[in-house]
């Protein structure tokens, strides 16, 4: 047996289920052994003290990405990967953006693309779906889904990315056929019109009534619609960036009449509120995202939806655009809050964040902790147990944490291509002090040790998550005469 390529010594290790201290053996990209007192490795390192996890699995996040409105994010796949590395986060799963009129087959060709020249990290793709013709559902999604692009995301609000309730009802229903877990932005789009038109004509424009221009009502409206369509065809549904107490409630009661719904949050509802919109001037558009931040009790009943089960995961939408005239300035010095970019950057420090947030504070542990960053979203879309655990024969994607280090998050860039970040001024404790991705050192002493384009694509299938449960409402059931041509 050759010798190990690294030997890691002595860290308390944590995965979703189990909290030991022992060594582990990296050979070939993969942990190939646990235990203690392993025989040497090549390069040998000592870690007593430390805490070693998966490589965060950030599954909603904008990279390289044009708006529908021709706004490109500030991030490249090299800048966002990069930040994404030093936050110990070792995969990623952004999006393909189909707009009006485009074929996704070449929106997915582009992208990959992009992410060979650049990513530093593994990733896979979501596919978001805008204008679901007939031939892009019947000729070009088959093709993807077998390539390895088992999941799609649509829009319920933005005038130039939603879906109608037919064509959502069409999109689900291709899916189901071919395996594709469908993903949400669940918000009302008629009450977000409305809401808004009411406070422009009344020229209330600043940044912090874009909060009131989303209702927190719309949320819980259309994560229920959403739902009835998935319960009607039987279509696994992922909801997206949850941010209100209702939403929350209508997922729970879901859930729990065995409908298969799965729902997140993120980093930025966790842990900010509307209030950090009310600055001065054009200060608050960094705070601006969709849905907007909320209240502190929407953030104890999400804490409380990932304590039992309501919320599987917490991914960090990382969605940066510059405050300058490239970003959230383009359409000037004075936008109202309907021509201010939404989005927040967030992928490099969700993983220390929450890290502070629940491990530190002593909200929840560890091993909770990686249940919500890694496990359960390698899980939901099929990339577990390759990413997302520590076991024998896994991708040796692995952080190393100092769980005394104290940090202050500084105001100004980071590694991502923002320039900013929301959470400046917050002192958490607990870092990563080195970042492994299939079992090469690609962060260590705040140093990145990657080249741009190394990072791998992971092709998937649709997996467990994706399977419908086989409860068909009993108007689709092919049993009976009027169900049966669905299935032909």
């Amino acid at each position: 047996m050759p010798p190990f390529d690294i030997v890691i010594r002595g860290a308390r290790i944590a995965t979703a289920t189990d909290l030991f201290t022992a060594d582990l053996g990296l050979r070939d990209g993969t942990i190939a052994a646990i235990g203690r007192n392993l025989s040497a490795g090549r390069r040998e390192i000592a870690a007593s003290g430390y805490v070693i996890t998966p490589g965060g699995v950030d599954a909603h996040c904008h990279i390289e990405q044009l708006t529908a409105t021709g706004l490109m994010n500030a991030d490249t796949f090299e800048s966002a990967t990069r930040a994404a590395a030093h936050g110990g986060t070792t995969t990623v799963i952004p999006f393909a953006a189909q707009h009006l009129g485009s074929s996704l087959e070449k929106v997915v060709a582009d992208y990959h693309a992009a992410a060979e020249r650049g990513a530093v990290v593994d990733y896979a793709f979501h596919m978001i779906v805008t204008d679901p013709r007939c031939e892009v559902l019947r000729d070009e999604l088959p093709p993807l889904v077998r390539a390895g692009h088992s999941s799609l995301k649509l829009f319920m609000t933005y005038d130039r990315l939603r879906v109608e309730d037919e064509q959502l009802l069409d999109v689900m229903w291709a899916a189901r056929l071919h395996g594709c877990m469908v993903c949400i932005h669940a918000e009302n789009h008629g009450m977000i019109r409305w809401m808004s038109r009411q406070l422009l004509e009344r020229g209330y424009t600043a940044p912090r009534y874009h909060v009131v221009s989303h209702p927190r009502y719309g949320e819980a409206e259309a994560v229920n619609r959403a739902i009835a369509f998935s319960a009607l065809l039987d279509q696994p549904i992922m909801l997206f960036h949850l941010s209100t107490r209702e939403a929350v409630e209508v997922v729970h009661r879901a859930r729990g009449e065995g409908l298969k719904v799965f729902a997140e949050t993120c980093t930025q509802y966790l842990l900010l509120r509307s209030t950090d919109l009310d600055r001065p001037g054009i200060e608050g558009a960094m705070w601006m995202c969709s849905p907007p931040l909320r209240e502190t009790a929407d953030q104890e009943a999400l804490w409380h939806g990932l304590a039992n089960g309501t919320l599987q995961l917490v991914s960090s939408d990382h969605a940066p655009y510059r405050m300058d005239e490239t970003g959230k300035l383009v359409r000037g010095p004075n936008p109202s809050f309907k021509e201010i970019a939404n989005g927040l950057p967030g992928i490099e420090l969700r993983m220390p964040l929450l890290f502070d947030a629940m491990v530190s504070s002593g909200r929840m542990d560890l091993c909770r902790f990686v249940e919500v960053t890694a496990t359960a979203p390698a899980r939901i879309y099929n990339l577990h147990p390759k990413k997302g655990t520590i076991a024998v024969g896994a991708d040796a994607d692995l952080v190393l944490w100092d769980p005394t280090a104290e940090v202050t998050i500084e105001q100004g860039p980071r590694h991502d291509n923002a320039g900013y970040t929301p959470y400046a001024g917050r002192r958490v404790r607990g870092w990563p002090v080195m970042v492994l991705r299939r079992g090469e050192v690609i962060v260590e002493k705040g140093e990145l040790r990657a080249a741009p384009g190394s990072g791998r694509f992971l092709p998937r299938t649709g997996g467990e998550a994706a399977k419908p449960t086989g409860r068909l409402a009993p108007e689709l059931d092919p049993a009976r005469n009027f169900g049966a041509v669905l299935f032909d």
